[in-house]
């Protein structure tokens, strides 16, 4: 079994292979895809693979414009951190999905879902999974609820500047430089806003585009942010979303 991954976490997208490799030894993952553009560039060279697992949320579009450009006849499992109406529409359409964190038991149960697929010869309707997902405004997140003390407080995403992950802790920093943890993972968090809004720079953080002060050109094509406010530690772009996040930036 041939199977192309398209995922733009590169710690996610090999714990994902190295899961699909344990339920099924005999599956070879012939590409791991970042992105919509890297995919439409990938499918219009090669044939389409026997399994497809596919992240609804990339950082340069929804993965589903993947399918308005280049025809693809495989079946495909859905990956998703959160995303209610798009998993009602996998349901209405018998298409099975994962949300992450994926656990080997789920996926163990999508491989079987997949056989069924290749034996009844069923094909998903890209098209009309796709009307469906975007017929309505996307549900990113709005607002971020934390404890402080013996209160709860709410935050807009409109008072937020940046997200960072430190030590396995993600937190949030406000435009007035208030700092506090929240319960998501930066992976989470990257499905969950905005994509016009905020981008995943790096491993490290998720920062607003209203956050950027200033971008500077270091040698060898590096892009170092100085951020409002002000952050303790250098921010760089990860050399692999150099040219995205120039896209992004417009």
């Amino acid at each position: 079994m041939k199977v192309v991954i398209i995922e733009d976490e590169e710690l996610a997208a090999r714990r994902l292979e190295s899961l699909i490799k344990e339920c099924a030894p005999d599956t070879e993952v012939i590409a791991k895809l970042e992105s919509v553009e890297d995919a439409i560039e990938w499918f219009l060279s090669h044939a389409s693979p026997d399994l497809i697992f596919l992240d609804i949320h990339l950082e340069d579009d929804l993965s589903f414009t993947i399918f308005e450009k280049v025809k693809v006849t495989s079946p495909i499992i859905f990956t998703t951190a959160y995303d209610e109406y798009a998993i009602r529409a996998f349901k209405m359409k018998s298409i099975d999905y994962l949300l992450k964190p994926i656990v080997k038991e789920e996926l163990a149960h999508s491989l079987e879902k997949y056989r069924e697929f290749t034996s009844a010869r069923t094909q998903p309707d890209m098209e009309a999974i796709f009307r469906m997902i975007t017929s309505g405004v996307p549900a990113y997140k709005e607002r971020f609820s934390v404890t402080i003390g013996q209160k709860i407080k709410s935050f807009a995403t409109s008072e937020i500047s940046w997200f960072y992950s430190e030590e396995g802790i993600t937190f949030m920093v406000l435009n007035d430089n208030h700092q506090y943890p929240v319960d998501f993972s930066l992976d989470d968090l990257n499905s969950q806003l905005n994509p016009k809004e905020f981008f995943r720079i790096n491993r490290q953080f998720l920062v607003k585009l209203d956050s950027i002060k200033n971008v500077h050109i270091y040698p060898k094509s590096r892009l170092k942010l100085e951020l409002v406010p002000h952050a303790d530690k250098e921010v760089f772009v990860s050399r692999d979303k150099v040219t995205r996040f120039k896209e992004w930036l417009g």
